[in-house]
């Protein structure tokens, strides 16, 4: 007892030497933008924080804009946005060396003097990548993630670290060292996960530019949740050398980075910077693949999949109506719509995801809380891991009757040989080249799908981990995939939501609804995908869809 007691508080010191370190970061941001707002009374922040990307990236390029009015100006924004939410962790202290050679700079990247804000688990040279991880805290990263060190050779500005739920195997945003973010049009909402702080930043005019990961809706979650744009590229199309994952090297369900921005116009020109010649030679495993402008700038009609729900999760009545409306416009404007039947979701999540992501039973993700004082509300699923094999089939077969979903959580969870591990990798193949062919059969350009929405209340992800169906299956299938806020909850909506069941009227149904309530002017998205390497085409789709 002595000894834990001991052990607890060396522990409960890390942690409190963390937050004094991130109270300093914010301490350090608010004495630089006073400095700086005395030194030039007369620079307008507003005008500055109201310019989209590409306007602002044009005019730092070509120099009618200072650098340093820019950073600034998004020190300050940030340090109010961090106040209200609590999203960033870290001020990176370099970024102000960076900022006086950029303004000595000769050649001028697509990026230069862009300020970026990095999510906490992409590596930073100097600074922590902490995964919400006690153990993580005083570990500085040898050299910066290869996605970092190209923003930097684009000219752009990493200036601060920002939040993520513990192991980032969550869409809340939450952990012991940092607390809670808070979504910044609603604080008693998410901001979303696991790129959380990102999504806070950005949605809350903090940041112009984020980068984040997605392996179940990290990017996309975030995005829908607080209002603002993200595309989820093919797991390979960015680098991602230095870039921590939750669950490291399982193959089943395809991680990526990728931006977070307020309009579809930024996360192209993010994309643009990104794919050039210096990620290609940094990581040689990323192939070649230039940004193709000609698929971007094209006005060709598409031929469009859509559907209304996946019939795992039921959509809320502020979904479906996206969905619809979004639907009917794109008609309107001359493209073609065709219903695209999607089957056998359930068996996807469970067999495909749960099992694939957890195929060792779960035991190497438990691995990584040991020593923890705290397990994110995943206290059944540690259970679960930890259960010897005759009682989860015991369990799952009691519970079937029941509570199916909770049945197939549980059988899920089993220990794979390396036979089933391989069995289970060529059936994920077949199911995407399945899922194509029935793309190919429609003729089909692009998909329109829904986006969990809108914002669920703070806690709510820990107990809705099922929620995930919409966003999980492009992380399977490996598809581009991005979101576009479309329309706002209205009263009507939320008068329909009182008739809201279900599909399998079990617990988390219940709860769903619960978290969807009370929402009336909070944003909600539609998914746009692609097939995979088709990122401009995702992102065309999505230009189109945002403009009308």
């Amino acid at each position: 007892l002595l000894l834990r007691w001991r052990r607890r508080r060396a522990l409960w010191r890390k942690v409190a030497e963390a937050q004094e370190r991130q109270e300093r970061s914010l301490v350090r941001m608010e004495a630089a933008a006073r400095r700086f707002r005395e030194q030039h009374p007369s620079v307008n922040v507003v005008s500055i924080l109201s310019l989209p990307l590409p306007e602002l990236s044009k005019k730092l390029r070509d120099g009618s804009l200072p650098p340093d009015h820019v950073f600034y100006a998004y020190v300050g924004k940030a340090l109010q946005i961090a106040t209200e939410t609590n999203c960033i962790t870290e001020f990176l202290q370099e970024s102000e060396t960076q900022l006086r050679k950029a303004k000595l700079m000769e050649k001028r990247g697509l990026l230069h003097g862009v300020p970026v804000s990095i999510k906490d688990s992409i590596d930073c040279q100097g600074h922590d990548s902490t995964l919400g991880f006690i153990k993580n805290l005083n570990k500085p990263a040898a050299e910066d993630s290869v996605v970092v060190q190209v923003l930097k050779r684009q000219g752009a500005i990493p200036f601060v670290k920002t939040n993520v739920p513990q192991s980032l195997i969550s869409y809340d945003c939450k952990n012991l060292i940092f607390g809670q973010t808070r979504n910044p049009l609603l604080f008693t909402r998410t901001p979303g996960g696991s790129s959380g702080g990102e999504g806070a930043l950005v949605g809350g005019g903090g940041s112009i530019l984020g980068i984040g990961t997605d392996v179940g809706g990290s990017l996309r979650f975030p995005a829908a949740f607080c209002g603002i744009c993200a595309i989820k590229p093919t797991g390979n199309r960015l680098s991602k050398r230095g870039v921590l994952a939750g669950v490291v090297g399982q193959k089943a369900v395809a991680a990526a980075v990728g931006p977070l921005a307020k309009d579809v116009e930024s996360l192209a020109l993010c994309l643009r910077a990104l794919l050039s010649e210096d990620m290609f030679s940094l990581d040689s495993t990323v192939p070649p693949l230039p940004f193709n402008e000609e698929v971007y700038s094209s006005t060709k009609p598409l031929r469009i999949g859509y559907y209304e729900t996946d019939f795992f999760t039921m959509p809320s009545p502020a979904m479906r109506r996206a969905i619809r409306e979004t639907k009917q416009l794109l008609e309107e404007a001359g493209h073609t719509l065709v219903p695209f039947e999607l089957t056998n979701v359930d068996y996807v999540i469970f067999n495909y995801c749960v099992r694939g992501m957890f195929a060792d039973g779960g035991s190497s993700f438990v691995k990584k809380f040991k020593g923890e004082m705290e397990r994110g509300g995943l206290g059944l699923f540690f259970w679960l891991a930890k259960a010897p094999h005759w009682l989860k089939i015991l369990l799952s077969w009691i519970a079937k009757p029941f509570v199916p979903r909770f049945s197939s959580i549980v059988r899920s969870l089993k220990e794979n040989t390396v036979d089933e591990v391989w069995s289970l990798h060529h059936e994920i193949e077949d199911f995407c080249h399945q899922f194509i062919a029935q793309w190919k059969k429609l003729n089909l350009d692009v998909m329109l799908c829904p986006m969990l929405g809108p914002a669920l209340g703070i806690g709510y992800p820990a107990k809705l981990s099922v929620a995930v169906s919409y966003t999980m299956l492009y992380n399977a299938l490996d598809f581009p995939a991005g979101v576009v806020p479309v329309t706002l909850v209205t009263d009507e909506d939320e008068e329909e939501l009182k008739g809201y069941k279900g599909y399998y009227q079990d617990w988390w149904d219940r709860t769903l609804a619960k978290a969807f309530r009370g929402s009336v002017g909070m944003p909600v998205a539609v998914q746009c995908v692609a097939l995979p390497w088709q990122e401009e085409l995702c992102l065309r789709f999505m230009k189109e869809v945002e403009t009308l």
